[in-house]
């Protein structure tokens, strides 16, 4: 019996932004669509529970050096709230506990808002026990299948703003903006209780992180259409996790010693965290014609290098992009 031929990996370099289906853990999630490019190496930015849809971005070579960058950002989420019942896991996948009437006089329009209003700003959070948090080296969701209860410390997250999208009678759809780390079924068990009818978590879409928003995502289901071509046209530059950074375009010279990880001097303000870019040869000073270098920091008027991109990475992202662009030789260092 012949066995299927097994296709060459390929060097990409880039981002998907993918619309993670239900169901799919973010792990099996990034295996096929790594299958489908059939990328060498791949990695996501941050985990997004089966029961969660939405926003998932999967780094692809060069690109995996700037996951932490969307693994650290701010998040946003529409959160879909069923009031009056609570669960063993604070969603739909637990164990009904309680049940508690939901009436006008403990929720309204005013009181809504209000519960909403409280839960803003910064806010200390004890992280549920059916979550990956490890406690000795196991995840706290093993213990609490066991029926072990840990004990958990809270931490300070910050919410930075909560819009009302929907509420019809026991169902509220709530917009959210949060610092990393936010656990959206607590807020919304929180919810419930300052309201004092309870509530559990029963739909949650991840619509942006960072820079980035859902609108520009594909489907899985969408990307196993297309052929190969077509797919690698989904396929967005690394720099696409950094987009609400301030930029930096060195000279030729610069950007060879900033590779090397030099110092080198700027005229800019002090920033915590900067785009890094090398000019492509050639007329012209378009600003496509320029190559990412990596990332860094800017102190007392010093370019401090963070993250660089590798000779190989930066003549790969460049080949990537010659469909769209009129590619030159890549700036020697």
């Amino acid at each position: 019996m012949n066995k299927p031929v097994r296709q060459p990996r390929r060097a990409l370099h880039g981002v998907i932004l993918l619309d993670k289906p239900l169901g799919l853990s973010s792990n099996d999630a990034l295996q096929k669509v790594k299958r489908l490019f059939r990328a060498e190496k791949a990695g996501h930015t941050g985990t997004l529970d089966p029961l969660a849809t939405g926003l998932l971005p999967l780094c692809f070579g060069a690109a995996t050096k700037f996951s932490q960058v969307s693994l650290d950002a701010d998040k946003r989420y529409t959160a879909t709230v069923k009031l009056g019942q609570t669960t063993t896991t604070g969603d739909a996948e637990g164990e009904v506990l309680n049940t508690r009437e939901v009436n006008a006089e403990n929720v309204n329009a005013t009181r809504i808002a209000q519960a909403c209003q409280q839960f803003t700003g910064e806010i200390d959070q004890v992280p549920p026990m059916y979550s990956a948090l490890k406690h000795q080296g196991r995840a706290l969701y093993e213990y609490a299948r066991e029926g072990v209860e840990i004990e958990r410390a809270a931490r300070r997250v910050i919410i930075h703003g909560i819009d009302i999208l929907d509420w019809q009678g026991d169902v509220l759809t709530l917009d959210v903006r949060c610092t990393k780390g936010t656990y959206i079924r607590t807020l919304a068990q929180d919810i419930g209780e300052w309201l004092g009818c309870g509530a559990h978590l029963i739909g949650l879409c991840r619509t942006g992180t960072g820079g980035v928003t859902l609108d520009r995502a594909v489907t899985l289901e969408a990307l196993q259409a297309l052929s190969e071509v077509e797919r690698d046209a989904w396929l967005l530059p690394p720099d696409v996790l950094l987009s609400d950074w301030p930029d930096v375009l060195l000279s030729e010279a610069d950007a060879g010693r900033f590779l090397t990880g030099m110092r080198r001097r700027v005229s800019m303000a002090d920033a915590p965290q900067v785009r890094v870019y090398g000019p492509l040869p050639g007329p012209g000073s378009l600003p496509e014609r320029r190559v990412l270098l990596g990332s860094a920091h800017v102190k007392a008027g010093e370019l401090i290098p963070t993250r660089l991109l590798s000779p190989a990475e930066i003549e790969g992202v460049l080949l990537q992009s010659l469909p769209k662009v009129v590619a030159e030789p890549a700036v020697q260092i």
